[in-house]
């Protein structure tokens, strides 16, 4: 539909909306078209049905002059469908989710315009989508200040404590990346004086500050290539990704399938019972056990020795925590 066309109709004929189309189409366009009398037509039917959501009252008086019936009625104050009521409603809701990011701030008076356009659309009702996320997340207090600082290219002083560690440290860091993970978010980036990509959890971050005095170098760092290989945050730099083969039973293959461990993931064999023989290529570390491990007694890892070997050790210990009723 010409969209010069929608905005001309105001008591004129065929002829006079055929003018004012071609006029407005080299104004807007800069086309020099000559609207056909068919075209207008067929556009004049469009606008009066609901294909386009305009429903627009156009009728036709003394036999040749189109208007609108109601003279109040404009296309740029079309009333919201129900289903476009809910797309919005669910996008909304979406949006929602990144609401800690400063970079969303200017966002937030389109969202709660939205929201009450919404609301005097419609009655409210439950979200059809719900995502994921946990509030009471410790360390997602850190998230716009450090998005900030990368963004700015800030070095930071950053205090630390991981688990293992019985008292925190200090460290100036220079940070690359922030990374989401399993509803965890992380750090990414290099300590001073140092080559080596540093991962921090932001729930082990006690303290940040900024380093005005030193000067920013960045990592050089493609997230999408570093994590390559990797299931999870911890990337083994030093050791090469390896062929890990597995086989998952009939019942819960059908999952794996729809949701693949890995980009890498390929079937391997096709068993008579229904079970599934599957590889990945990635790295061996402990996200990846875990990944395994929840599938319990309906996955069995194959290759590599090493990986099979860890995975029978942690099982038994899991099943001699049930040896007691």
């Amino acid at each position: 539909m010409t969209s010069a066309c929608r905005t001309v109709i105001a008591g004129r004929t065929l002829a006079n909306l055929m003018e004012a189309c071609s006029d407005a189409l080299y104004e807007f366009e800069g086309r020099n078209v000559n609207v056909s009398k068919r075209t207008l037509q067929l556009d004049i039917q469009l606008m009066r049905s609901d294909k386009l959501g305009y429903n627009a009252p156009i009728e036709v008086y003394d036999r040749k002059y189109y208007r609108y019936s109601d003279p109040a009625y404009t296309i740029t104050d079309i009333p919201l469908t129900e289903n476009d009521m809910n797309v919005l409603s669910e996008t909304m809701n979406m949006l929602k989710q990144f609401q800690d990011f400063s970079l969303f701030s200017e966002f937030k008076g389109i969202l709660n315009k939205l929201e009450d356009k919404i609301y005097t659309e419609k009655n409210r009702k439950s979200a059809i989508i719900h995502l994921d996320k946990n509030a009471e997340l410790k360390g997602l207090r850190w998230l716009d200040e450090l998005y900030q600082a990368i963004l700015k290219e800030v070095v930071l002083k950053i205090m630390y404590q991981s688990f293992k560690a019985q008292y925190p440290t200090e460290v100036t860091f220079h940070p690359h990346l922030l990374k989401e993970f399993n509803n965890r978010w992380f750090l990414v980036g290099r300590k001073e004086g140092g080559n080596r990509v540093i991962t921090y959890a932001l729930d082990r971050i006690l303290g940040v500050d900024y380093d005005f005095k030193t000067e920013y170098i960045p990592l050089g760092l493609d997230a999408d290539t570093y994590y390559e290989n990797t299931i999870g945050v911890t990337v083994l730099e030093r050791e090469r990704p390896q062929t890990v083969i597995f086989k998952v039973d009939r019942n819960n293959s059908p999952y794996i399938l729809t949701k693949p461990f890995h980009h890498s993931q390929k079937i391997i064999e096709e068993h008579a019972d229904g079970s599934i023989t599957f590889a990945i290529y990635v790295h061996h570390n402990y996200e990846l056990e875990r990944l395994l491990l929840g599938f319990g007694e309906c996955l069995e890892v194959l290759a590599p020795r090493l990986l099979r070997r860890n995975m029978r050790k942690k099982l038994k210990r899991a099943a001699d925590l049930y040896q007691t009723a």
